[in-house]
């Protein structure tokens, strides 16, 4: 199936909190590998985010995990692939599935760090999602392609923590684990999610610039460096089943 401030004096603006954008929700998901905070659309997306939100508010995602990696078949990189968690269809804590908001809807793509909800067909997703690693945009919407081309419903960005994300990704795997296009993919063991908080925008990062070094008196030529290999196009990644 072909389918991711204001201006202000200087001391009030260092010692203020970093401001969120309009319609825009953050959210950290804290694991034992790291934090990751998200960027939720409401504006863009306001039926899957605000599903999202009601997992979070009632705690639902504490103790839920990301379960699942998938890369391409062979590919070792940390670059390329996805990673699924939530609540694994746990009837204590499921919800009712929601409506589905197609990218060509939300303008929001698969693009690398995108979030998505996972789902078989479209309106049956409820509370498990999936991380994009690399540019996942075949996961989009496609009006041009045939049988199901609503694609995933893309819902925000990671914003701090796509390191923990990529860690995650390449932890080890079952090969005997998971059904199906699931098979070989479990992460084993899976990583928990402590917690799921709501939480502000993060500070914007300040880059120094690097001091200018005395020149050498005989720096050698470098040698000409080879080009890194490029990350081989994966078979398009399976649905990401719901759970």
């Amino acid at each position: 199936m072909q389918r991711r401030t204001f201006l202000a004096t200087g001391a009030a603006l260092v010692a203020s909190p970093a401001l969120a954008a309009p319609g825009v929700v953050y959210v950290k998901l804290t694991t034992p590998v790291g934090a990751i905070v998200l960027a939720l659309e409401q504006a863009n997306a306001p039926v899957t985010v605000a599903n999202f939100l009601r997992y979070t508010d009632t705690k639902r995602y504490d103790g839920a995990t990301f379960y699942r990696a998938s890369r391409p078949k062979g590919y070792t990189g940390d670059d390329y692939g996805s990673i699924q968690g939530g609540l694994q269809n746990d009837p204590a804590k499921v919800m009712k599935p929601i409506g589905h908001e197609p990218t060509t809807k939300t303008g929001l793509s698969h693009t690398d760090g995108a979030i998505s909800m996972g789902r078989f067909a479209p309106g049956s997703a409820t509370s498990d999602f999936f991380i994009c690693v690399g540019d996942n945009t075949y996961l989009d919407a496609n009006p041009k392609a045939k049988g199901d081309n609503l694609g995933f419903a893309a819902f925000g960005y990671v914003v701090e923590g796509m390191d923990v994300v990529r860690k995650i990704l390449v932890k080890p795997r079952d090969p005997n684990a998971g059904v199906g296009v699931m098979k070989g993919e479990m992460l084993k063991p899976p990583v928990k999610i402590l917690s799921a908080r709501r939480t502000t925008a993060p500070a914007p990062k300040v880059e120094t610039p690097p001091a200018e070094a005395a020149p050498s008196p005989a720096t050698p030529v470098a040698p000409a460096v080879t080009p890194a290999p490029i990350a081989p196009t994966p078979s398009p990644p399976p649905v990401a089943p719901q759970g």
